[in-house]
């Protein structure tokens, strides 16, 4: 039999089952998260947040083209790229399972019987489909992300030098080398994960063409650490660091044109890469011909990032940071904006890092680059307590990173931590939680799909074996059905692919230890090397399993080598034909059809289009021409694409609250984007250029009176003149502000005449804005301010979220229109908040993102954005009701009912973050009884109570069981007060959601009798 035919068909037949799953449930648009930012950039050749993709913007920009270049297939022309990459990484991974497995089977090149091929090629369907069906893989093969993409690339890679060790031997195998790095130079511009495979690469390099010893292997294992690094520091940060600094001379010194510096960098090294290749083969010195051609075809994919800066210079309507220069594009590789952190020595969080000037922070300017502050970086190593590998070292508590050291170590308030601290943080959260879960929930089973902040309740790795389970969570027959039998991530694998792993992990390592270790070596880098690399800090946003498949790659490899195992002990007991046929069948059925069956409908998103039309409601709400400020990600991305794709409202502003802290965000509103007009920001671009008035700090100045309100726009004016400037030790300015309360005139003809207000409206002469709590204002505070007060009421101003208002002082002077709430200059405090006309019309033209259609799956993160559209359908019919217009409150109410389907999205369903999902359905039945609405009333309060009740009995169960709800509730509530309550360790992780159910279940009964029918006497 023809080992070579069978081994590619058998591929090519697996890739095809692959491409038709992910294909098959793929999302037919946009999905929540990045997937919109990248899917616009790639339709309008835009730049991404950093480090950037632009290969993946440029390979996703021929798939639109190659669907037809239509706004309307741009989204699923992206996902199409990325299911049918991700089918593609599960041929090369069954090209590389067969590789490893001919070498286990075959012996002596002897040729291969037939039932010998059959074995290996069974390992590499039941390898290549176990990863197919993954939870964290399937996920990313189905979306517009870079993930899908990455992974190929990585599966090439490691295919490539197994390749090469095939043909070795032969003349001319060394290409298979440099193809390699070529690959790898062209997979940094989707995403540095490939870059790991390095040290497995070297490895196998090392065993193929050099004596093998001891010392040997740590020497070969130190050079590809040692590659590694210098291709992530030097390849791609200093090489682009080094052409910075070339251009700021050549442009500033030598008066010569933007880009020659640049320019003349590149042609230097290409020069010298020349020079040495021809010298190395002149002297024979082969490792470094080989090292030298790696480089300069590793840089010659890496050039891909030239792309950035040109399409930058265009001003496309996406241009995250603005990188038209060399400097600029220094900045964004090396993700200056997202912070630094130690890795191998620092500090704790109870001791403040120092900072240290790290030069200049240079702009490009109109005729050369210009000074525009200094660069500060975090000094980690000067702090007086720094020490090797620390794992507890972030201060902020923003992203709660305290409350979780505290939570998974134990340690108390006031409490300096141990090294012993440092590793059990590491053990327990770093590698245990947030890499070990994954890693689990891929090959063990998993919970749910609540995001897990360290709970027995929300998104543990779980079995399917009942008494397994119950060791490390609780009984989980207690649990509420929403968190667990009726959440579709409910996923039983009985521990099989991890047992089917590990058998395959023992078996390579017994029968060829060197495959071993290469394939060790990919697990570790691509998995818990990542750990180690980034730190954690603090809860994440969401779920970071997308980081690991790597690692997961690798352990499916071993997945389906573990078939050979089974094989070989039921050849103990059976005739070897039988033995192999039943081997391939029992391992198919337990580990990739289990897989499938478990996990199929929570990754099927084809008929989910929630995305879309979030972003629809959401710009469909603004008035013509508004600005709308969003928070990041979900606010926004979704956003973008609605209009760069798709044409929705172009004629609406999105700004991201967070991203106009930025010189390059405040002057995208000095020119026209799509159809919106420019904005007057008050500054000059000198003003806010690099890191100026980054921070102004509020001093007490003599002749502001502290209980007087100024005039927002003079004091932003003059927010750097040297009446309001402060001169540091180290020289540097600083910039303040002399009042923390301002108003802003309102011209009563004007809104009355282009409608922010209505008929009848009380209109004051200025609006108040008192800011007493803060004591300094960073500089997207200052740019939202200054367009608030430089637009002079002239255009809609709307906010995604009070929370970026309420963050300014000026929610008492928004009105809901739907789903996003605009500025009006009257004072909401005694009325509803909401522009009921504008609300109610707009209400009847928002879309749920298929939520009424049968089956369609709505992970955590959508139910979090449908919870948003069913408070504002709260809000409005609330609003109605107050009204006295309650047919049409009514209206409101059933609109959301008959498009959100309770098997889809129940009203009652456990959620983290304090019941916020029940907690938003509650304002719903609210508004239910104020319409009179009582039969939908029932339906909502029927689905509350049932979830609610689930939940208390079920933290009753974390304790001894025989403690009555009202003391549990007690003792919760005493907790939340911050002081002692005997709870158990289980249980008080839950105080606020034992006591917000207690709470619900009250208002429910409270309303049930309060507006419970009455009948008359008869």
């Amino acid at each position: 039999m023809n080992f070579n035919k069978v081994n590619n068909l058998a591929g090519w037949a697996v890739c095809a089952i692959a491409c038709t799953v992910y294909l098959l449930t793929m999302e037919p648009t946009v999905s929540l998260w990045d997937c919109g930012e990248f899917i616009s950039t790639a339709y309008t050749m835009g730049i991404p947040h950093p480090p950037g993709a632009p290969l993946f913007i440029l390979i996703a920009r021929f798939f639109i083209i190659l669907f037809g270049n239509n706004p309307h297939t741009a989204a699923i022309s992206v996902n199409s790229m990325s299911a049918i990459a991700s089918g593609f990484t599960i041929l090369f991974l069954f090209w590389t399972i067969t590789h490893f497995a001919r070498k286990l089977v075959q012996k002596n090149d002897e040729p291969l019987s037939r039932q010998a091929v059959f074995s290996i090629i069974s390992a590499g369907v039941i390898g290549a489909l176990a990863y197919t069906f993954s939870d964290s893989f399937w996920f990313s093969a189905v979306e517009g992300e870079v993930y899908a993409l990455s992974s190929f690339f990585t599966a090439l890679v490691f295919w490539a030098i197994l390749k090469w060790e095939q043909q070795a031997h032969k003349p001319g195998a060394d290409k298979w080398l440099i193809f390699i790095f070529f690959m790898m130079g062209l997979s940094i511009g989707v995403h540095l994960l490939n870059l790991l495979t390095i040290p497995a690469i070297i490895m196998v390099y090392y065993f193929k063409r050099f004596k093998v010893t001891n010392r040997n292997t740590i020497l070969a294992f130190l050079t590809g650490c040692a590659i590694t690094g210098f291709v992530m520091k030097f390849i791609i940060v200093y090489s682009v660091k080094g052409a910075g600094a070339f251009d700021v001379y050549f442009t500033n010194e030598l008066n010569l044109p933007f880009f020659t510096g640049f320019t003349v960098f590149f042609l230097l090294i290409a020069a010298t890469l020349a020079w040495g290749i021809r010298f190395a083969n002149k002297r024979k010195l082969k490792y470094v011909t080989i090292g030298l051609w790696s480089c300069a075809f590793m840089l010659l994919g890496y050039s891909t990032y030239l792309t950035t800066m040109i399409r930058s210079n265009a001003n496309p309507g996406v241009d995250m940071y603005n990188i038209d220069n060399p400097i600029s594009l220094e900045g964004y590789l090396s993700r200056e904006k997202y912070g630094d952190w130690p890795v191998a020595y620092g500090p704790d969080f109870t001791e403040k890092t120092p900072y240290k000037k790290a030069g200049d922070q240079f702009v490009k300017g109109k005729e050369n680059y210009e000074v525009a502050g200094s660069r500060y970086i975090q000094d980690w190593g000067s702090a007086p307590g720094s020490h090797l590998f620390p794992r507890m070292y972030d201060a902020g508590n923003d992203r709660g990173q305290i409350d979780c050291y505290r939570q998974f170590t134990g340690l108390e308030v006031g409490e300096t931590p141990t090294m012993a601290d440092n590793m059990r943080y590491f053990t327990r959260y770093q590698a245990g939680w947030m890499y070990m879960r994954y890693f689990m929930w891929n090959f063990v089973g998993r919970q749910n799909d609540l995001q897990g902040f360290g709970n027995p309740r929300d998104s543990n790795f779980i079995s399917g074996i009942s008494f397994i389970d119950n060791v490390f969570y609780g009984n989980q027959q207690k649990m509420p059905d929403t968190a667990h039998i009726t959440n579709k991530a409910f996923n039983r694998l009985y521990m099989l692919p991890l047992l089917l792993g590990v058998a395959g992990l023992v078996y390579q390592l017994k029968r060829n230890r060197r495959d071993g270790l290469v394939n060790g070596l990919l697990f570790f880098f691509t998995g818990l090397a990542i750990v180690l690399f980034l730190n954690q800090a603090g809860y994440q946003p969401r779920e970071r399993d997308y980081a690991f498949v790597g690692s997961f790659y690798a352990f499916s490899i071993w997945i389906g080598l573990g078939m050979l195992w089974v094989k070989q002990m039921l050849e103990k007991v059976i005739k070897p034909p039988m033995a192999s046929y039943l081997a391939a069948g029992l391992c198919l059925l337990a580990v990739p059809v289990l897989m499938a069956a478990e996990e199929w409908d929570d990754h099927d998103r084809s008929q989910k289009t929630l995305a879309l039309d979030l972003a629809k409601n959401y710009l469909e709400s603004c008035p013509p021409n508004a600005i709308l400020f969003t928070a990041e990600d979900n606010d926004s991305y979704a956003l973008w694409y609605a209009q760069e794709v798709e044409g929705i409202r172009k004629d609406v502003r999105v700004v991201v609250s967070t991203l106009i802290g930025t010189d390059w965000g405040i002057d995208q509103l000095r020119y026209k984007v799509n159809n919106s007009a420019p904005f007057n920001v008050v500054f000059t671009p000198n003003q806010v250029a690099g890191d100026k008035l980054n921070v102004v700090y509020y001093s007490e100045t003599p002749g502001y009176d502290k209980d007087k309100y100024y005039d927002l726009y003079s004091v932003l004016k003059k927010v750097d003149s040297q009446q309001f400037t402060t001169i540091s030790e180290d020289g540097d300015t600083y910039s303040l502000f002399p009042t923390q309360k301002f108003s802003v005139p309102v011209d009563a003809k004007t809104v009355m005449a282009n409608g922010t207000v209505h008929t009848g409206d009380k209109v004051p002469d200025s609006i108040k804005i008192d800011l007493s709590g803060k004591t300094y204002l960073f500089k997207n505070d200052l740019a939202m301010l200054a367009v608030i007060a430089g637009n002079q009421w002239k255009r809609p101003i709307c906010f995604s979220n009070l929370g970026t208002a309420q963050d300014l002082g000026l929610d008492k002077y928004t009105r809901l229109n739907g789903l996003a709430y605009q500025l009006v200059p009257v004072d909401n405090t005694n009325d509803s908040g909401v522009n009921l006309n504008v609300a109610y019309n707009n209400v009847q033209h928002f879309g749920y993102g298929q939520a009424g259609k049968k089956g369609v799956y709505f992970d955590e993160e959508n139910r979090r954005r449908l919870n948003t559209i069913k408070l504002a359908h709260a809000q409005i019919a609330r609003s109605l009701a107050q009204a006295g217009r309650k047919e049409e409150a009514r209206k409101v109410l059933h609109r959301f009912d008959d498009h959100v389907s309770e098997a889809n999205v129940p009203y009652g369903m456990t959620a983290n973050r304090g019941n916020m999902h029940n907690i938003f359905s509650i304002q719903f039945l609210e508004a239910c009884y104020l319409a009179d609405d009582l039969p939908l009333a029932n339906k909502v309060a029927t689905s509350l109570k049932k979830d609610l009740q689930q939940q208390l009995r079920y933290y009753q169960a974390l304790g001894d069981g025989n403690t009555p709800e009202m003391e549990m509730v007690n003792n919760a509530w005493q907790l939340t007060q911050g002081k002692p309550g005997d709870l158990s360790n289980r249980q008080a992780s839950f105080a606020r959601d034992i006591l917000s159910s207690y709470q619900l279940l009250q208002q429910i009964e409270k309303w049930a009798q309060e507006f419970a029918p009455t009948h008359a006497a008869l």
